[in-house]
Formats: structure tokens, sequence, C-alpha cells
């Protein structure tokens, strides 16, 4: 399994998953439940790698990702997601690490937090492709 952090600057957990440019990446396919948690690789997306506008027209950095965790995230990034074989899940937690630990551990992790940018996706999502 893989699961992707979306970030401010590898930092804290961002809001806004189709914008985000910094994003954690753990690895756990070969993750055993005793053993610690394997260091995240650091992904920078260019700019046109950015989700939001990607074309799913050549292959991505955050390719066969399973699930993606976001303070938020429109409908529409959730479709496009879903589509690409990835879960989207959003919190209210702000620490990376602390988020990582609680899913693996099967905790739930705090709801998201009001964020006047997911209601500005609403309305931009009635017109999205995805």
């Amino acid at each position: 399994m893989k699961i992707a952090i979306a970030t401010k600057n590898y930092l804290e957990v961002s809001g806004h998953a189709g914008q985000c440019r910094h994003w954690l990446l753990y690895d756990l396919s070969q993750h055993q439940s005793k053993q610690l948690l394997p260091a995240p690789a650091f992904v920078e997306l260019d700019k046109t790698e950015i989700l939001h506008s990607f074309a799913d027209d050549r292959p991505h950095p955050l390719d066969g990702v399973d699930l993606m965790v976001c303070a938020s995230a429109g409908d529409g990034f959730i479709r496009h997601m879903k589509k690409r074989g990835c879960e989207v899940l959003r919190t209210g937690e702000t620490d990376p690490a602390l988020a990582i630990t609680r899913i693996l551990a099967g905790e739930a992790l705090s709801d998201p937090r009001f964020d006047i940018t997911t209601s500005l996706c609403k309305l931009r999502d009635l017109f999205s492709r995805h």
C-alpha cells in the first residue's frame, strides 16, 4: 500500500490537495505492523504535474498511490483520484507523522476544519471535467 500526504513544505498537512506541490509518499508494501514506519519519500510536483490540472496523458510521480491524505479536497478532485484508483481521506490533523500513525493503527482522524477554498471548489466542480 502507498499513502501520499499533501503537505505545506513537508511539515504540515495541506488543504486543497489538487493544488498541492509537496507530498510525503509512504511505501508500505513491505511494512510489517511491528516495524518502525519507513521514512517517506519527498515528492515535489512540477507545475505541470499538479493534480488539479493534470491531464492523465502521461505517467505521474504519484501513480500507484492507494490513499491520499489532505486537509481539504473538492468533490471533482475526489472523483478524479477515484478514477486513478486512489481514495482521498480529508482530515483536520495537521501533523503528517501523527496522521500516518493513526491511519496504520486503525484510529479515526479528526474531522477536517472549515476551509473556504473547499466551498469555492464545490462551485468550480459543477463545471469540472471529472
